[in-house]
């Protein structure tokens, strides 16, 4: 399955556009991984524990919206967007939406 959130994939033609389709994930938080971040809130520096939560959860995402395409009979998916929002004080959902299409390698 080919994915770009540009309009088109180089080296290959839209020939059919299939519409929308989407993948979202919904993760509370830990809270032995609050406790490490708040630590790290003194010293400064990356929250590890929560950059590994946001990277697992936007490949679930991905993921869930590869399968959507494939059972529309997807080549790719184009014009791919993330948007995230809150849920509850300790849960996030981060949902990826873009346009299923069939392709036509070009030579």
């Amino acid at each position: 399955m080919l994915l770009t959130t540009q309009d088109e994939l180089t080296g290959y033609k839209v020939t059919e556009y299939l519409g929308i389709v989407r993948g979202n994930t919904v993760r509370a938080r830990h809270i032995g991984k609050d406790i490490l971040a708040g630590l790290r809130n003194i010293v400064g520096g990356e929250v590890l524990e929560y950059t590994k939560l946001l990277a697992e959860a936007r490949e679930q995402s991905i993921d869930r919206m590869k399968a959507h395409a494939k059972e529309m009979g997807a080549d790719g998916i184009v014009c791919i967007r993330f948007t995230t929002s809150s849920i509850a004080t300790n849960a996030a959902e981060l949902f990826c939406y873009g346009t299923a299409v069939k392709l036509m390698q070009l030579d």
